[in-house]
């Protein structure tokens, strides 16, 4: 390796609407340009990548279905926009010299592979980014629980939750200027203080399956390199109590 690493494998989940940068929809090609080159950083040195984002930059199910149409058909919609977005950083990765694959939950095989474990990890072993899209392939269930799904079936040593603030804080920072942002916390504290780090569904998830989580700023350039070098960066959520 070129640098010292803690970690074999990560995944990593992004949101759909951190991708859409100072824009109001869709996706800002300088903010995916930026999140390919960190990741291409990781597989500089030897970290095996796999991604999983969302589709909120695109369409929410939830927010659709609060509009009235079938929560299982705009569950459905948003699946298909993870696709999107997955496709655009495949693009991303490659036109910086990576190899990536896109693997989605839903039968799409005219654009990406269909998920299959073993082939994901063999991927991941050969040193391609695999992006995970269409969540789980089911409704009801959002792309937090699949980024600890697939997690938890890839071995991933840790999971990382990108961001637009710096942590898990006790108050929005956005709307708290006193807000207080905290470095270690445990499951447990996160579901019952209820601090939106992530679905339950996700956190129990992690917990049960002993999957280290951190949550950071995206907009930090560097902070993923960082993370991979053992450094403190962000809030960690794991077994142990904070």
């Amino acid at each position: 390796m070129s640098e010292k690493t803690v970690y074999k494998r990560i995944l990593l989940k992004l949101s759909g609407e951190a991708l859409m940068g100072e824009c109001d929809y869709g996706i800002d090609p300088q903010v995916i340009s930026r999140v390919a080159t960190e990741i291409v950083e990781l597989l500089e040195m030897d970290v095996q990548v796999a991604v999983v984002i969302g589709g909120g930059n695109i369409f929410r199910g939830a927010g659709l279905a609060e509009g009235g149409i079938d929560r299982v058909t705009g569950d459905q919609m948003g699946m298909l926009a993870t696709v999107i977005n997955s496709l655009a950083l495949q693009d991303a990765l490659e036109s910086q010299g990576a190899n990536s694959r896109v693997m989605s939950a839903i039968q799409i095989n005219e654009v990406c592979e269909d998920y299959i474990r073993r082939r994901a990890v063999r991927h991941l072993e050969r040193g391609r980014v695999v992006v995970f899209a269409a969540g789980t392939g089911n409704p009801f269930f959002t792309t937090d629980s699949a980024a600890s799904l697939r997690a938890t079936e890839i071995d991933a040593e840790l999971m990382l939750k990108a961001t637009k603030v710096d942590g898990v804080y006790d108050a929005d920072p956005m709307k708290n200027p006193d807000a207080k942002m905290y470095k270690q916390l445990s499951y447990d504290q996160v579901l019952r203080d209820d601090l939106q780090v992530m679905d339950a569904t996700a956190i129990v998830m992690c917990r049960d399956n002993d999957i280290p989580l951190r949550v950071f700023n995206m907009f930090h350039a560097g902070d993923l390199k960082r993370i991979a070098s053992g450094e403190d960066v962000g809030t960690l959520v794991s077994g142990n109590k904070s």
